[in-house]
Formats: structure tokens, sequence, C-alpha cells
């Protein structure tokens, strides 16, 4: 009898911990209103490169384009550093396969001499090798998705803004970028690692620490690193210098959320995101699941989903209440968010 009663203790301490665990208010993860949450009933945009798919991807002018579909839009930019410590917009950490310099490494290039040659980020070429070389001797300009080519006369510019350039898109700095768009949300990804990744996020900070009181930068940039040493240096400056600093997990803290959410173990959640960032899948799980978004919720931490380019997933992830959809097409993602608007 006894064995049988210690049992059921057991079993009714189990049911009663994770009923503890289930119902237990979550640890704010973001303290105060999260600027990164959707605050209606549809998600943010978030342009990926500016858009990428309509316009050359980090370059000023594809911003713009996205501004002049949605004003509010949310702004995905990459971040590399050259060799004079300028914060230049790049997806790549080689300027091959978006201009014509060949073995091009950004951290072996002076900003200035980018500038004084003007050269051209209208580019798709060809790549290849460790280092994402280009092999190619011919350099194809840019087509958007449409195969149309496009030039900076063909951006919509707000009114007293002409384009830098009437054929080239010049090369485009973080600073450039919060300084014409003062009201917008910017997600910043480093994309160089080591030692240098690590320096080049602290230029970051040191810009966002200049530009703040007059440009607003820790309440409207979120910053992020698939490179696990220079997260580590986001999460110490977050825990020492500077507190306000918004981020969101490179890949171990994705899956430490995911496995936290999945096994009702979320109340012990403590990490200071501001936003999960994701895939739709990973690993051939899916990371789209109404549990997941309404958990994180719950903590106060934003969901945004990237790179989402068909109409069918966008409606997806509408229905599901997400705060942001990452997108290279501006102009898709926009008529579907018009299309809820108007029913």
């Amino acid at each position: 009898m006894k064995k049988k009663h210690f049992k059921k203790q057991i079993l009714l301490g189990i049911i009663l911990a994770y009923l503890f665990m289930l119902l237990a208010p979550r640890i704010q993860s973001f303290q105060g209103v999260n600027p990164l949450r959707t605050h209606d009933d549809l998600p943010m945009m978030i342009a990926h490169g500016g858009g990428n798919l309509e316009f050359p991807d980090n370059t000023l002018e594809a911003y713009y384009h996205t501004y002049s579909i949605d004003p509010s839009a949310m702004l995905e930019t990459d971040i590399n550093m050259t060799k004079d410590y300028e914060l230049i917009l790049s997806h790549d950490r080689t300027l091959d396969r978006t201009t014509t310099m060949v073995n091009a490494t950004i951290s072996d290039v002076n900003y200035r001499d980018l500038v004084d040659n003007e050269i051209d980020f209208n580019y798709k070429n060809p790549t290849s090798g460790a280092n994402g070389f280009n092999t190619a001797e011919t350099f194809f300009p840019y087509r958007n998705y449409q195969n149309n080519t496009v030039t900076p006369l063909d951006v919509i510019y707000p009114e007293g803004i002409d384009a830098r350039h009437p054929t080239k898109f010049l090369v485009s700095t973080l600073r450039q970028l919060i300084i014409a768009f003062p009201n917008n949300l910017i997600n910043v990804e480093i994309k160089q690692t080591g030692d240098f990744g690590v320096l080049a996020l602290e230029k970051t900070i040191e810009l966002m620490e200049a530009l703040d009181d007059e440009y607003n930068t820790f309440s409207r940039i979120v910053l992020a690193s698939f490179h696990r040493e220079v997260y580590q240096a986001i999460l110490d400056y977050k825990a020492t210098t500077t507190p306000e600093l918004m981020y969101s997990p490179e890949f171990n803290g994705v899956l430490k959320f995911y496995i936290m959410q999945l096994t009702g173990s979320s109340v012990f959640y403590t990490d200071t995101i501001a936003a999960l960032q994701l895939p739709v899948s990973q690993l051939g799980l899916s990371l789209t699941t109404r549990s997941l978004i309404s958990t994180a919720h719950k903590h106060n931490i934003a969901v945004h989903y990237w790179t989402i380019n068909d109409e069918a997933t966008m409606r997806e992830l509408i229905e599901k209440g997400v705060d942001g959809i990452m997108t290279d097409r501006p102009t898709l993602l926009k008529q579907v968010l018009d299309s809820y608007r108007t029913t």
C-alpha cells in the first residue's frame, strides 16, 4: 500500500509541476513595449537587403524603393567593415558577386577607394571557391525577378532626395542608412567573423552611440550575427555596458527556445532577446507552429520569418499572427498585406 501511495504522490507532483510550467507567467525577455512586435493585426514588412529581387542588394536605392512602397517598413541589412574601418552594406565578405572587382575581400579594401572610383554595386556575378571569388571574365548587370534592368533613376525618392548617380549604385554605409531613414526599424547582421567581426561589432555600437541622441538608434536597431564569437560579444555588451541593446539569437539560441517551448519549460527561459528571426523550418522541423509564436509573445519576443518570397507562405504566416515577414519582394508583400486591409 505504501508503494502505491508513494507512486501516486510522485505522479501528482509531476502533474503539478507540469501545470506550473504551463500556467505560470513568463519572464519578459523584452521589458516594456517591444518595437519589433506588430501593433495591429498584420505583420510588418521587413525588406531583405532592401528587397533584393527588385533592386540591387544592400544599396540605398533599394531601401528608398521599399520606402516608396511602405514608409513604415523595417529595413534588413548586412554589414562588413573595410580596411579603413567604414561599415558598408554588403551581404558578402567579398565584392566579387556585386561589383566588377575580383578577389576583393572587403576587409582588405579601403572605403575611400570605393567612393573615389565610383564602384558600381549593380551586378549579379557567378562566384565559386572557398572565398566566393568571381571566376568569370564577363560581368552580369543586375536584373530583377521580372528580368528587367533597373537604374537609380527608376526609384521613387522622397521629396527633396535625388539619385546619387544616374546609372551606378554606389557603395552604401550603415551611417547613411541610419540617417536616410530616421524613423524606420533596422535589422543589422554582422557578416565578418573572428576578431575582425568583433571589431566590426564594436564600431557598429560606437556608431549607434554617436547617433543615438538624434536618431534614436538603440530603440530602432536590432543586431544579429550567425558567428559565435560575434554573437557572444553582443551578449557581453548587453550584459555590461549597453543594456538597451536589442538583439536576436543565432542558431543555438533559437534551438534553446524551440526545445523549451516544445517541452513546456519556457517558464524558465530568461534570455533577453528582442526578436526571434527564423526560417520557416530547420533540421526538418517546422518553426512556424502556433505554439512557438504564442510562447514567444508571452515572453514579449517578436517573431520574424525569412526569407519569404511567395504569396502562399506570406498568407500562412499572416494567419498565424507573426510580427514580421522578411522578403526580397516588398511589392508582392505589400499587395498581400493590402488584400487583408480591404476585406
